[in-house]
């Protein structure tokens, strides 16, 4: 077990050392998005080459998911262990290899393969950096995570478009080769740029928030009520988050608004598209901006608001969005409530459990999203059986109440008990 740090154990370390680490994890975040955003533009290219079933195609994706979810804290010990370099630059080189294979795949099973890679390197990139945040930023962890949280949430943005152009001009195998190849050259590249803090260089702990000066390790952690209650809060926002965000589409074609037009800000599109572009926006602005609240008035505060407001959004979406605007309004302030799980639960964690484990610990706590993506289905099963979204709006409404709840009733509580302990 570790000492317990003391102020003096502190240095000063110059900005840019820590702001130029950040930085390299945003970077490093932004080159592996589109492995997750921007897979849909790849399924109807495939689909047409193979003549493949395309439920068969998007079984690459839930591998995609899984591998990149379940895996981050086997990766987050090795970087707790050996520092995030090495892990950085091996996911950089798996990145580039997947995608490689999948502009080469013939076979159901070389598409499948290719998933199992992109997702090992894809997790132990977004483990990595989100764990050396949280490391370096002790003042200001909800910050920081949000920020390179928001790198994955929204990079894809810078991608997307070139992905598609190539995908029209040359095929969508050019594009899987030239951008894999490109994208993991340029996380190779950062990985070797990117350390931990050494001893003394990471910043004081934020004395307004209440964040613990002992490290515990994975094991004493998992021990804990405390890190399964914030488990059970990550599933069940994550969840109802992605009951809904997934639907977007077929809930907007149920709604006869999906093609629509909508002017918002000058700008004349059809009411999905316009949606897409708006959630995505949203879903990247979320986790910096809820991680900075959460650094001035507290974790559990921002929990208890922002998912109350979520809970909001849900019911108005059923309620009121059945005109392009408010559904569009609707569909942005889900997103909004939504993204910033990234940034508040991992902040939070290494509040609760320290800094030397941060990213195994984190990495442990994000499986919870791998664990929610089974949640998933029952909305459509909710649907099919109800014939309408009312009760999928209804659910994800009562599970961000609930989360709200604990956050202010239990999670809090539990957390000053074990602060008096430690």
């Amino acid at each position: 077990m570790t000492t317990p740090a003391t102020a003096a154990d502190y240095t000063s370390v110059p900005s840019w050392a820590r702001w130029g680490q950040l930085a390299g994890g945003i970077v490093s975040m932004v080159m592996i998005a589109n492995l997750q955003y921007g897979w849909t533009l790849f399924v109807d290219p495939i689909e047409q080459k193979y003549h493949w079933d395309s439920a068969a195609i998007q079984v690459a994706f839930s591998i995609f998911v899984a591998t990149e979810t379940w895996l981050v804290p086997i990766e987050g010990w090795f970087v707790d262990r050996f520092g995030p370099r090495p892990v950085v630059a091996v996911g950089g080189v798996l990145v580039a290899c997947a995608w490689a294979l999948d502009s080469q795949a013939s076979s159901l099973a070389e598409l499948y393969g290719a998933a199992v890679l992109s997702g090992i390197g894809a997790g132990a990139v977004y483990g990595t950096c989100v764990g050396n945040a949280l490391k370096w930023f002790a003042d200001r962890r909800g910050l920081a995570a949000g920020l390179t949280a928001a790198g994955f949430g929204a990079g894809a943005a810078a991608t997307v478009v070139p992905i598609r152009e190539v995908i029209l001009a040359y095929g969508y195998q050019s594009a899987f080769l030239w951008f894999g190849l490109g994208q993991g050259l340029i996380v190779l590249a950062v990985s070797q740029f990117l350390r931990a803090p050494g001893p003394g260089e990471a910043q004081k702990p934020a004395t307004r928030l209440a964040q613990t000066l002992r490290d515990y390790t994975p094991l004493e952690m998992l021990r804990s009520p405390v890190f399964w209650v914030l488990y059970v809060m990550f599933v069940m926002v994550s969840a109802s988050g992605l009951m809904a965000t997934a639907q977007i589409a077929p809930i907007a074609k149920d709604f006869q608004l999906a093609d629509r037009e909508v002017t918002i800000a000058f700008v004349t599109a059809t009411t999905l598209s316009a949606a897409l572009v708006i959630d995505s926006v949203c879903n990247g602005l979320a986790r910096p901006f809820f991680g900075w609240i959460s650094d001035l008035i507290g974790r559990e505060n921002t929990m208890a608001i922002v998912f109350t407001i979520g809970a909001v959004a849900y019911w108005g979406l059923d309620a009121f969005g059945h005109t392009p605007n408010l559904f569009v309004l609707g569909a942005a302030l889900i997103f909004f409530t939504w993204g910033e799980i990234f940034s508040l639960f991992p902040s939070t964690c290494t509040d609760i459990f320290g800094a030397r484990y941060a990213t195994t610990n984190a990495g442990l706590l994000y499986t919870a999203k791998g664990t929610s993506v089974w949640v998933v289905p029952l909305a459509s099963l909710l649907k099919a059986t109800t014939g309408h979204w009312h009760w999928v709006f209804i659910t994800a409404t009562m599970m961000n109440l609930t989360v709200a709840a604990l956050a202010l009733f239990v999670l809090k509580p539990m957390r000053r008990r074990l602060a008096r302990l430690g």
